[in-house]
């Protein structure tokens, strides 16, 4: 049996962007790793076709009302347009690429189809490193998106994808080959860079050795450190760990292509992972990738309360891809996705403290929220509301 532990509502941040009028993807909450609980390192952004942006909710603080249910049980929301805004003009709409922005909200970097572009809010391009397109059959060197920007053949390409270091000094990007300096290579394979965020000079590269449909990056709270995960569909997750010496970007690959980065712990020391297929988490030593413990849902997890009691299909329960670190002894974690099927989306509580993980207890919220839980490494994590016109931050 396992117990229930309260989620107690912090506050309730509404979407800066309309996502029906401005045509903008839900809201999400990033905190850079490293620092101490409460230091202000969080930014909500958002991203629309047109725009880019990034709300300094600390910076003003919270109304205390906030988060506070009304009548109806629905929570006030506090106003982004009270706190330091930054709006980040979009120089291509948000289906071709991703996106990163910089600790202080001075730069964001557009990680497209053909090139990395580093804007200020002023719409600015501060640098921009042109690389391969991202179109799977596509062999040209674009000079930019007007190129191929009414081409059905690039309407669905894979993406890279690029993170600031902790320290904002560095950008970290995933990109297809080969970096436009180098020339055409029509047998090139995804590049890993290292590039200086002032100016956009590539310090560093190194060949991925991998075919990317997606990627995301983790962040460590070393500058000089940075997990990689890349999707190549049903032929794997390949799991890169990357370390720039100030001269040398050095690669190493681990959990054998099975493996999804999705954390590194507050200290740096230990990293979170869930399985391909969803059924097992597991908790690696940063400095080689061993495993350290995992947990399966088989026999952690119960089977949905609103599930068929004829279903057999409903035994089989499977983590979230999105989980995380809530501190060094405590990961957040979902089983929302299979979840959906029967009902309300549930979330767990896992102790990484001894040799064996172990699920301490269910989530109990004062509403029902939905999707699953991401941590943000200072003991608290946050929900997006169904509709994405709201984020709720939590904490036990």
């Amino acid at each position: 049996m396992v117990d229930v532990a309260a989620a107690r509502l912090v506050t309730t941040f509404a979407a800066p962007l309309d996502r029906k009028r401005d045509a903008a993807d839900a809201p999400h909450l990033v905190r850079w790793p490293g620092g101490e609980p409460g230091d202000g390192r969080r930014l909500l952004v958002q991203r629309g076709d047109a725009e880019l942006v990034v709300v300094a909710p600390d910076a003003a603080g919270v109304p205390d009302t906030a988060g506070v249910p009304d009548t109806a049980g629905v929570p006030d929301a506090a106003d982004p347009v009270n706190a330091p805004t930054v709006r980040f003009p979009a120089p291509w709409p948000r289906d071709f690429g991703t996106f990163a922005v910089a600790p202080d909200a001075g730069l964001a970097v557009f990680a497209g189809v053909h090139a990395l572009r580093a804007v200020d809010p002023a719409g600015a391009v501060r640098w921009e490193v042109a690389h391969g397109c991202w179109e799977g059959s596509c062999r040209t060197l674009h000079a930019g998106f007007e190129e191929y920007a009414t081409d059905s053949r690039h309407r669905y390409p894979d993406s890279g994808s690029a993170v600031f270091s902790a320290d904002g000094t560095l950008v970290w990007a995933h990109i297809r080959g080969p970096v436009a300096a180098s020339g055409p290579d029509p047998e090139a394979l995804d590049e890993w860079l290292v590039v200086d965020a002032a100016d956009g000079r590539v310090l560093g590269r190194a060949d991925t050795e991998t075919v990317a449909a997606g990627s995301d990056h983790v962040p460590h709270p070393d500058p000089a450190r940075m997990g990689l995960s890349v999707g190549e569909g049903q032929d794997g997750v390949p799991l890169l760990w990357g370390r720039w010496d100030g001269e040398k970007l050095t690669v190493e690959q681990f959990c054998n292509d099975e493996r999804i980065l999705t954390a590194v712990s507050p200290s740096g020391d230990r990293f979170l992972t869930v399985t391909h297929y969803e059924e097992t988490l597991g908790v690696h030593r940063v400095d080689d990738g061993s495993v350290l413990a995992e947990l399966d849902t088989e026999h952690a997890v119960p089977r949905h309360p609103g599930a068929d009691p004829d279903d057999e299909d409903a035994d089989e329960t499977l983590w979230d891809y999105e989980c995380g670190f809530l501190d060094e002894e405590t990961v957040v974690v979902g089983t929302s996705e299979r979840d959906e099927e029967y009902g309300e989306a549930r979330h767990w509580l896992v102790d990484t403290a001894g040799e064996e993980l172990r699920v301490t207890a269910q989530l109990s919220y004062p509403f029902p929220v939905s999707g699953a839980p991401t941590a943000l490494g200072d003991g608290t994590w946050y929900t997006v509301s169904e509709s994405g016109d709201a984020l709720h931050v939590w904490s036990r």
